[in-house]
């Protein structure tokens, strides 16, 4: 809960993609995936189409709600968004 007030926090004085993505990875911890996935909607999808970190956690957020074909495709998405063979391995 602590990490998520923090993200809040953040928020306020930098909106920033990469904590809104952030908030959304400790939201998956603390309040569910379901919370976690709004999060995730509220994002422009322009600003989101290529940020791989968006999909990692979007993969996630499907796996834990049981939903297996959609986490795969945004696993199979984040692992392409990067050149990094570990992270590319790992995802």
């Amino acid at each position: 809960p602590d990490i998520v007030l923090l993200y809040e926090a953040l928020l306020r004085v930098a909106p920033a993609i990469g904590v809104q993505v952030g908030r959304a990875a400790a939201l998956i911890h603390v309040r569910g995936p379901d919370a976690a996935l709004a999060a995730l909607g509220t994002l422009p999808a322009d600003h989101v189409r290529d940020y791989q970190p968006y999909w990692a956690v979007l993969a996630e957020v499907h796996r834990r709600r049981g939903d297996d074909a959609r986490a795969a495709d945004a696993y199979v998405r984040a692992a392409g968004l990067t050149d990094d063979p570990a992270v590319r391995r790992f995802l």
